[in-house]
């Protein structure tokens, strides 16, 4: 019978990275849907449904290594799923941790704020219009 015991090593040192990541990703996104949802009302029922669909896309409840290898790009695709395999990796010491996945969802996150940043800034002369 295996154990389920915290093992945490070396890696712990970046989980304030991993969380200021997390933070900046969910800024990103609130500011673009934020910006989207004053032009387009009936985006936040697309928007929840989108939030239960990616909770399966993530590897939150499973483990990255039970995914096919034919189809783990799919679920490595996500952003998300690097930050929450490096929590796994750190805490756990289970888990996959790739330097190149998390260069990713730094990326990913970086060109989001980026894209949220210039949507605010164009529906922002509006939104008071539309509101």
């Amino acid at each position: 019978m295996q154990s389920d015991k915290i093992h945490p090593n070396l890696y712990i040192l970046i989980i304030p990275f991993l969380i200021i990541l997390m933070g900046f990703m969910g800024l990103s996104f609130g500011i673009l849907i934020s910006s989207m949802t004053t032009k387009y009302r009936d985006l936040k029922f697309l928007v929840t449904f989108g939030v239960q669909l990616m909770m399966y896309a993530s590897p939150i409840v499973y483990p990255l290594s039970i995914v096919p290898q034919q189809y783990k790009w799919i679920i490595v695709a996500n952003p998300v799923t690097s930050i929450i395999e490096t929590f796994k990796y750190a805490f756990l010491g289970v888990g996959e941790f790739n330097w190149f996945y998390l260069a990713y969802s730094l990326v990913f996150t970086l060109i989001l704020f980026f894209i949220s940043l210039v949507i605010f800034h164009k529906v922002e002369k509006s939104f008071m219009d539309t509101v």
